[in-house]
């Protein structure tokens, strides 16, 4: 039987990939409607497409790996109110500046992955005595992907933000690529006692 860290670790590394698969993708055919003139709408027709066929195509995969998934993510109500505000504040507050500074919407995505992933790395840690490392590679490279964007945006491709933003989404799945790998073929089992039941959230 295997070892229940290992199988949550390589549930998430099979969560993490798929999304990298799905937001490449859907970055990429984006950038073809642009060039081709499509209709802004077909730009959600695209992304939900990608994400459908993506995890439609993992759908058998994932019902096996779903109850280590949940599992990790239902504990999260175990935490103190205050670890709440901070993985929902970290998750939340720059996707909701959006709001206020769209021009830097593509920064403020990238912020609030790397946000959101870090605090729930910490908390996981604090709070459930797990080290998801797969989860900190991502924050790690989505937080050091914001001056890359800067660059791409303000200087490489001023003239060309549609490539700009293609990039920085690319640089998204760059980063869940990473964590998933990581997760799938070098993350080791969680510390000796470790109960994955207890293993905090993914938000």
């Amino acid at each position: 039987m295997q070892n229940p860290s290992v199988e949550m670790r390589r549930a998430f590394g099979f969560l993490f990939v798929c999304v990298s698969i799905a937001v490449g993708a859907a970055s990429v055919i984006s950038e073809l409607a642009y060039i081709n003139n499509l209709p802004l709408y077909y730009l959600a027709i695209i992304w939900l497409g990608s994400f459908g066929a993506v995890f439609g195509a993992g759908a058998p995969k994932f019902r096996k790996v779903a109850p280590a998934i949940r599992g990790r993510m239902k504990t999260s109500v175990k935490w103190p109110f205050s670890a709440k505000a901070v993985n929902g504040i970290c998750w939340a507050g720059p996707f909701a500046a959006i709001g206020a500074f769209p021009s830097f919407y593509q920064y403020l995505i990238l912020l609030g992955i790397g946000l959101g992933n870090l605090s729930t790395y910490f908390l996981i840690k604090k709070y459930s005595n797990a080290d998801n490392r797969e989860q900190l590679i991502v924050a790690v490279i989505s937080l050091a992907a914001v001056p890359v964007a800067v660059i791409i945006d303000s200087s490489l491709f001023a003239r060309h933000q549609d490539i700009a933003a293609m990039l920085s989404r690319i640089l998204i799945a760059i980063a869940y690529a990473a964590g998933g790998a990581f997760a799938l073929f070098g993350g080791k089992a969680g510390p000796v006692g470790f109960d994955p039941t207890t293993s905090g959230s993914l938000q």
